[in-house]
């Protein structure tokens, strides 16, 4: 499997559309379309980018050795728990507001036109 191929399947893991996953690493929908068949060389800014943006292992989109991710999200819920526990009661509700927030925004976002 080669480097496009593996962007692909972090965007198809992450059940994004090519407009969205573009959208989120700062390339056209065109430029992502032509990377995923093929067409363009993969640059090291785009693997920075996709790595940064939806925390996917460099070495993984490289040579596909290891996992996707570099934590699952079994992990980074039990990071999330840990961390909630050690708030108050009051910031515990403001994080929460704040994830409600995020969601709608998400959802605002990343609606299919």
């Amino acid at each position: 499997m080669t480097v496009n191929e593996r962007i692909k399947e972090v965007r198809c893991a992450l059940k994004l559309s090519q407009r969205a996953f573009a959208k989120a690493v700062y390339v056209s929908n065109g430029y992502l379309a032509d990377i995923e068949l093929g067409h363009n060389e993969v640059k090291d800014r785009l693997i920075h980018l996709i790595s940064s943006a939806f925390s996917v292992n460099k070495h993984w989109l490289l040579t596909g050795e290891g996992r996707m991710f570099n934590s699952t999200p079994e992990e980074k819920l039990e990071r999330v728990t840990s961390l909630f526990n050690e708030l108050y009661p009051e910031y515990q509700d403001f994080v929460l507001r704040q994830i409600d927030e995020l969601i709608e925004l998400q959802n605002v976002r990343h609606e299919k036109p």
